[in-house]
């Protein structure tokens, strides 16, 4: 018989109920309708508060409130912002999820946030976990490959398809470790390639460092995929903060890396090798009669650097730093001072400067034209500690150059050819296949300059700050030296024609001084793809054009609903608003039609500046031009009512991005402006139309994914690099896209501003092949019709615009006569294309 009193082994005991507490469910109760009393009347900030309580106290009422809760954090964050309280900003987002961790819309909008406040590694890490709790979250997706484009800029694809790049680094590095250098540092390793090189060479210790917290994360990966993270040790940190032993347990005998840009030393080599030299390398070799072990002393690769250049003449350079014009529109430009981009050299840093750009030469739109032989501005020793930490006191170099061909010069165009070691190197030249770009030092003449035969063009080259600048300052012609420098501190050139006169000297200089003092006052920077927008005169012509045709109409049908009233005595009764991105003219050309009252949207004070001039000098009063921003707390509240009693007759929506894509948002704006247009009035543009054209180009598979392990020297890092490949490339010329056309050009989508009943959201096109090849990619751009009659096309010569394409993720094989169908899809102004083959047309 069991005993009656024995406690059963694997009994539970049963679960208490929980006691009900009145007082905190009557706390949850009040704050719950609180909360809901408080989004009522739109008092988000004591709402959110009354909704965190709640959720805190009861969990059980989160699917419940779910919704409103993040109404409510959505509403609050942006008046935090608004007001510039982020901090405060990313608590509300760190306590929602708290809350609610495994919610993607709340992960998404952290992101957003974090991606407008320039944390773009952390954004990412939010997109990304929302598209990992839900795969087919649209938002999400387009967040993600938007930042993608910032974390994993497009040359990584194009560096690790180098297959000529990655063999001559993995040779240098093998004959280095087979030589005696078996310990290895990789600075700035990006996806690991190079260190795993030296491992597989046979180093004996390997070690790597990379700042970006996504290419760090990248390379562990790829290390793991590759069998390789036990062996090489890899190290979130700059390595300008790695010490020996903290970080590494002993100086190395070989470093790598490949930290520079186009312009050679952008990117700290300078400043890494120094520190690299100091506290993480072994001595170097003191000569080559020294017979130490390599394996006690020290090297880099690569060993050193020869920086080349020429000088050019390019209308697409030209007209992305300089205005070329007199007249735009309706507008003379004679007051405007001087414009010009941001990029400018001078021998002294500038912190408010760029010293230059960059362009692939031979991917330039009409092409470049040399103006003199290449020549050797500069040569470094990598090697050298002394010769790298003497760089930025070199003095400056005078170095004159021989002009082989008129033409007019528009910037000097460098590269450099980079020494592995003695027997090997790499060029980045703009004749060779490369994936390196060239960096262009623009030159500011207001009016140009031609140089000719018998001319020689006088260029200083120094390394102030460690980095290159390379400045076109005077041409020697018939022995007299003619000052180019437009430098702001430098009024008049340093060696101006002698006069026979003294006296005419000395007044020469006064008014030199004076001149330069009113031009100070008169000069104003814009971004270069503002500056290449000033340069489009068929836009403007057609802006004008359509502005005048409206306007006239209007002021008809004003006469004509009130016959009485006199338009003369009410210039006021037509009201533009001209929201366009960046510096715009469109205001003022609208202004210039008389009895219009413009607002620009431009935001800049010395750009502000610039219109008022310009309004002065085309004789348009002071009162008919206002700039919109001053009359709204943000830039979310920029649509709305002239004034109470008034509408729009006209509002100019800038549509198209310079990259190519359709503007975020464009669809959302443009019904909001309709609703705010008098009887009569137009959003301009009126509708979009989308082009594009079947084309097979290896360059932008190239440009858009590592293909394969091959040209990876047979490491698996494709399928980890290509997580941040993007389905649309941007900033794309496609007059000099190197591929082939496979069908004629044809519509693919229509977007109405003007008409919301109009749109869709889903078109399939079916498209001819004309000739035979493997589809991979689809190109876009955009007709911009002002008007039924008028428009603007963003692939014409002078478009300040760029393309876009959308890549194919496996490319199709066609042949002449076969049908292709287009799905082309639009998302929230986001446009995607994918591709198939049809029997039938």
């Amino acid at each position: 018989m069991p005993n009656a009193n024995a406690r059963p082994k694997h009994g539970r005991r049963p679960r208490r109920r929980r006691r009900e507490d009145p007082a905190r469910n009557e706390l949850v109760s009040s704050s719950l309708e609180s909360a809901q009393q408080c989004l009522f009347n739109q008092d988000y900030g004591t709402a959110f508060v009354h909704y965190l309580l709640v959720l805190n106290l009861a969990p059980a009422f989160k699917d419940f409130a779910k919704e409103s809760f993040r109404f409510t954090l959505f509403k609050w964050t942006e008046e935090l912002d608004s007001v510039g309280r982020i901090q405060d900003l990313f608590d509300c987002y760190e306590q929602a999820l708290e809350l609610f961790p495994a919610d993607e819309v709340i992960l998404n909008s952290m992101g957003e946030h974090l991606f407008r406040m320039g944390f773009r590694d952390e954004a990412a890490g939010h997109f990304h976990k929302a598209l990992k709790l839900r795969p087919d979250f649209p938002e999400a997706r387009e967040n993600f490959h938007r930042v993608a484009n910032w974390l994993v800029e497009r040359w990584h694809f194009l560096m690790l398809n180098d297959h000529g790049r990655n063999l001559k680094y993995q040779q240098a590095i093998q004959k280095a470790v087979q030589s005696g250098c078996n310990t290895v540092l990789d600075i700035g390793t990006g996806t690991g390639i190079l260190g795993m090189c030296a491992k597989k060479a046979g180093a004996a210790e390997v070690y790597a460092c990379e700042l970006s917290k996504t290419m760090y994360e990248l390379a562990c990966e790829v290390l793991t995929a590759n069998g390789m993270d036990g062996s090489i040790k890899i190290l979130h940190m700059k390595s300008l903060e790695m010490e020996v032993p903290k970080d590494i347990p002993h100086r190395v005998s070989l470093v790598v890396t490949e930290t520079v840009d186009a312009g050679l030393f952008g990117e700290g080599i300078i400043e890494s090798l120094i520190h690299a030299w100091h506290h993480l390398l072994l001595p170097p070799q003191k000569g080559e009669n020294e017979f130490k072990e390599q394996s006690a002393t020290g090297r880099v690769i690569p060993a050193g650097a020869t920086v080349f250049g020429m000088a050019v003449e390019s209308l697409e350079i030209r007209r992305h730093h300089r205005f070329c014009g007199s007249e735009l529109g309706s507008l003379s430009m004679a007051a405007a001072g001087e414009l010009r981009s941001p990029v400018s050299c001078s021998a002294e840093p500038d912190e408010s400067m760029e010293p230059y750009t960059t362009e692939r030469l031979s991917r330039l739109p009409r092409g470049y034209k040399a103006l003199t032989e290449p020549f050797t501005a500069l040569h470094i020793d990598f090697n050298n500690v002394q010769e790298l930490e003497g760089l930025s006191s070199r003095p400056v170099q005078r170095i004159f150059l021989p002009v082989t061909q008129e033409g007019e010069l528009d910037a000097l165009a460098v590269w450099f050819q980079l020494h592995l070691d003695k027997e090997s190197s790499l060029s980045t030249g703009p004749q060779e296949d490369t994936c390196w770009e060239q960096a262009i030092y623009p030159v500011h003449i207001t009016d140009g300059f031609v140089l000719k035969p018998q001319d020689e063009l006088i260029v200083e080259v120094s390394c102030r700050d460690s980095f290159l600048r390379l400045c076109s300052v005077a041409v020697l012609r018939d022995g007299h030296e003619i000052g180019l420098d437009k430098r702001i501190d430098s009024p008049c050139p340093e060696n101006p024609i002698s006069t026979q006169n003294p006296e005419a000297e000395l007044c020469s200089a006064l008014a030199c001084l004076q001149t330069d003092q009113d031009k100070t006052k008169e000069f104003s920077m814009l971004e270069c793809a503002e500056m290449a927008l000033l340069n489009n005169q068929d836009y403007h012509q057609s802006f004008c054009t359509a502005l005048g045709k409206l306007i006239s109409h209007l002021k008809v049908q004003y006469q004509t609903q009130e016959p009485g009233a006199d338009v003369q005595s009410n210039p006021s009764d037509l009201y533009v608003l001209d929201v366009s991105e960046g510096f715009s003219l469109l205001s003022l050309i609208a202004a210039s039609h008389g009895h219009v009252k413009a607002y620009s949207s431009v935001e800049k004070k010395k750009q502000q500046e610039v219109l008022k001039r310009l309004a002065g000098s085309n004789n348009i009063p002071e009162k008919q031009l206002e700039f919109w921003l001053n009359h709204t707390e943000d830039e979310q509240g920029m649509l709305k009512r002239p004034s109470r009693e008034k509408l729009w007759s006209a509002i100019i929506l800038d549509c198209v991005e310079t990259c190519g894509l359709i503007r975020q948002k464009l669809m959302e704006k443009a019904s909001l402006a309709r609703c705010l247009l008098e009887e009569g009035g137009r959003i301009f543009p009126e509708k979009i139309v989308v082009h594009g054209m079947l084309v097979e180009s290896d360059t932008l598979l190239l440009e858009s994914a590592v293909q394969g392990q091959e040209p990876t020297l047979g490491f698996n890092i494709a399928p980890f690099i290509n997580q941040f490949t993007v389905p649309v490339h941007v900033f794309l010329d496609f007059s000099t896209l190197e591929g082939k056309h496979l069908s004629e050009s044809v519509e693919l989508f229509v977007l109405n501003l003007m008409d919301a009943h109009a749109n869709y959201t889903n078109r399939e096109v079916k498209v001819q092949v004309t000739a035979a090849g493997r589809i991979t990619a689809v190109p876009f751009w955009y007709n911009i019709y002002l008007d039924q009659e008028i428009s603007v096309s963003t692939l014409s010569n002078n478009s300040h615009w760029k393309q876009a394409a959308a890549v194919l993720q496996q490319p199709l094989e066609v042949q002449v006569g076969d049908w292709v169908c287009l799905a082309v899809k639009l998302h929230k102004s986001t446009i995607s294309i994918s591709a198939r083959i049809e029997n039938t047309p």
